[in-house]
């Protein structure tokens, strides 16, 4: 697959982020498992079936970290399609609270990081497209194109 026909496609996954953010900081994880493993992302995963995207983001957030986003608001929406076929719808949230204990677990190590130095070359390339637009709370949509983890192409545009 060399380039991609986003007006023909479909996900065969769906997955959700949920960045909580307070007072300009921005709660991140590094992953420890899955795709994405060793890089720093905001907590998420994927949809359940019968499963909303609301529950599904508060639920991931809870496992990964032990946090309970409240106060959540779609951000955007990202669609990754990877050469070997694999391609994920990604809905992303942000959170204004929480409630409970923020914890390490067997899928993440979480922090809190200044929206000002968000480590962005420890996180996937697609990332300094689409979190400026999140964070200044502008709705988005992102489509990119990887070679497992190396983006061949991509972008941003305001979500309609």
């Amino acid at each position: 697959m060399t380039s991609v026909d986003w007006a023909r496609w479909t996900p065969t996954e769906r997955a959700v982020l949920c960045f909580i953010i307070r007072g300009g900081e921005v709660l991140l994880i590094h992953k420890k498992r899955g795709l994405g493993a060793g890089k720093v992302n905001g907590p998420g995963g994927r949809v359940e079936a019968g499963e909303s995207d609301e529950d599904a983001a508060a639920r991931e957030t809870r496992e990964e970290v032990g946090l309970t986003p409240t106060g959540l608001a779609a951000a955007g929406e990202l669609r990754f399609q990877f050469v070997d076929g694999y391609a994920l719808l990604c809905r992303v949230f942000t959170a204004s609270g929480f409630s409970g204990r923020l914890v390490e677990t067997d899928e993440a190590l979480p922090f809190w990081a200044p929206t000002g130095a968000i480590p962005l070359d420890e996180m996937w390339t697609d990332d300094r497209y689409w979190i400026p637009w999140m964070l200044s709370g502008r709705k988005f949509l992102g489509r990119f194109h990887f070679d497992g983890d190396r983006m061949l192409s991509g972008g941003v545009e305001p979500l309609k």
